[in-house]
């Protein structure tokens, strides 16, 4: 998928949190939205998610569709409702639903995305297989981040949104974040925010989102 924002900008009241923002983001590429806490970052991403609306500008979704009969593509507009079933976001931040277990929240998240590997695989990938049966209640924040990065890494869609990834991850949990990324977000469209450069140390573009701060 190709997300194109166009002098997008986003404010609350009166203060514009990013302004004047134009970048395509393309398929397969890997970027990063960079920046010190409170600047914006998370607000960009939640703006691409299409979780937040933005004030001005705009955001243009295409997906690329291979001919039968040729090897270029063809790109199709989506529609401004459709953008949700391409994309999925993990963050430290969205919440998850408690009184489900593991395998509940799994088969819930199923409903929306389908998901590219089986349960029980899903769930010895991210070492939670003795947990596939605890109500969420009872989990760590470490625990529900990786059932987070669970949820978005093994959806079934060509966009990753990923903020602060290793939020309340153990060293083991990191490299978890990692070996999802080599292992599983290699034809996805990736874009990391993050001001912790273990966090998107593979990512081929860094925007600084203090660049976009003018009035």
């Amino acid at each position: 998928m190709h997300i194109t924002l166009t002098n997008t900008g986003k404010r609350f009241n009166r203060e514009w949190i990013f302004r004047h923002f134009s970048y395509e983001f393309l398929p397969g590429k890997k970027y990063a939205i960079t920046g010190p806490n409170g600047s914006g970052k998370s607000t960009l991403l939640q703006v691409i998610a299409g979780s937040l609306t933005y004030n001005e500008g705009s955001i243009a979704y295409s997906q690329t569709a291979l001919s039968e009969n040729a090897d270029s593509g063809i790109r199709h507009p989506v529609s401004d409702i459709q953008p949700y079933r391409y994309i999925t976001i993990a963050a430290p931040y969205l919440e998850l639903i408690e009184e489900m277990t593991t395998m509940e929240m799994l088969r819930f998240h199923s409903r929306f995305k389908s998901l590219t590997l089986p349960l029980p695989e899903i769930l010895d990938t991210i070492g939670l297989s003795q947990a596939a049966h605890k109500q969420l209640r009872y989990f760590s924040s470490g625990m529900k981040q990786r059932l987070r990065l669970a949820q978005a890494f093994f959806s079934d869609v060509p966009v990753l949104l990923i903020d602060e990834p290793t939020t309340n991850l153990d060293a083991e949990g990191i490299a978890l974040y990692h070996r999802l990324i080599r292992d599983h977000a290699n034809n996805k469209l990736v874009i990391v925010s993050s001001n912790d450069k273990q966090e998107y140390t593979f990512c081929e573009v860094v925007i600084e989102i203090g660049k976009y701060k003018s009035a």
